[in-house]
């Protein structure tokens, strides 16, 4: 394995995971390792949502305080695994993103000997990470799923989910790399980044304010997915959704957008989280923003506290 200092600084190693060639050329994916001095046999997995590479220390720290081993992937085309000839975040199915989950499994459980495993997805990741479960129900694989503002639904009513997954599929074919009319607003990442109205700090050529483009072929995988799971999936192992208490629509008229989800609607989350599978948990989060683990406190402390009690409670402890 090629293993590296990360960009975030000492205990974080970067593994790199070739990841073969696509149209577009070579495609890498990235684990980033931090483990524990005294060792362990849980472990978590990360998977970051769409304009998002994993930099939460923080969360790094609360799954070490539990006695996990972090590790998270940055998938092909994001972060650190982003190469000058890809066109950012770009898949043209969410199972593109299988193998590189499928690896990093492996070297968690076969190469770094852990016996338990929590998968962590956020937005879109969430949505890879039922997918992902669901495909290797059975096998042992992960013993739970934390889903933290899953991307379950479009965000938008209904008429204008159908009219944009349309014409995504529509496009998906001869243009897979047209870019659909899906306004970004900065507002939300503005309210995260400590150089703005947050105290967050990440790296803003790979979670750029005003975001990377919606292409066609993304959009109409990402909606394959979603429809998917609202026919029912079967994953076999207990499963923790968290959203925030209310969801706002950034607007000329709306610029704050601090406590609430900002991205997704949290309803759609609440709607589709018993098509999982047969034991999950849903908990909601008073002044949460998307991305759970970034709100401000009290609403952070809670996510934190809820999460150590379904984990206690859910999974394995470990040696």
């Amino acid at each position: 394995m090629d293993v590296t200092d990360d960009v975030l600084g000492p205990g974080y190693e970067a593994i790199e995971l070739p990841m073969g060639r696509d149209a577009e050329g070579e495609v890498v994916a990235t684990l980033v390792r931090r483990r524990r001095t005294d060792p362990s046999r849980r472990a978590v997995l990360y998977v970051h949502g769409f304009i998002d590479y994993f930099f939460q220390k923080h969360l790094a720290d609360f799954y070490m305080d539990l006695g996990f081993d972090f590790y998270a992937l940055d998938l092909r085309k994001y972060g650190r695994s982003l190469r000058p000839h890809q066109t950012p975040n770009y898949v043209e199915s969410l199972s593109d993103y299988f193998p590189e989950i499928d690896e990093a499994v492996r070297i968690i459980r076969d190469v770094d000997g852990h016996d338990t495993l929590l998968l962590n997805g956020h937005s879109t990741g969430g949505l890879i990470a039922v997918l992902w479960a669901d495909r290797v129900r059975g096998k042992g694989l992960v013993d739970g799923l934390f889903l933290n503002s899953p991307f379950f639904d479009l965000a938008e009513p209904l008429l204008m989910r159908k009219a944009g997954a349309g014409l995504a599929r529509a496009l998906r074919s001869r243009f897979p790399k047209a870019k659909l009319p899906a306004g970004v607003s900065d507002l939300y990442p503005r309210s995260l980044h400590r150089e703005h109205e947050g105290e967050w700090d990440f790296d803003l050529g790979w979670k750029p304010l005003l975001g990377f483009p919606v292409r066609a072929a993304w959009l109409a995988a990402v909606r394959r997915g979603q429809l998917r799971l609202h026919r029912g999936l079967d994953v076999d192992v207990p499963v923790l959704v968290m959203a925030s208490a209310r969801s706002i629509r950034p607007t000329r008229r709306v610029l704050d957008v601090t406590g609430a989800d900002a991205v997704l609607d949290v309803e759609h989350m609440a709607r589709w989280a018993p098509r999982i599978g047969w034991h999950v948990t849903l908990v909601r989060i008073e002044g949460g923003l998307h991305d759970l683990v970034l709100s401000a406190e009290p609403a952070r402390t809670r996510v934190f506290e809820e999460l150590t009690r379904w984990t206690n409670g859910y999974l394995p402890a470990g040696a």
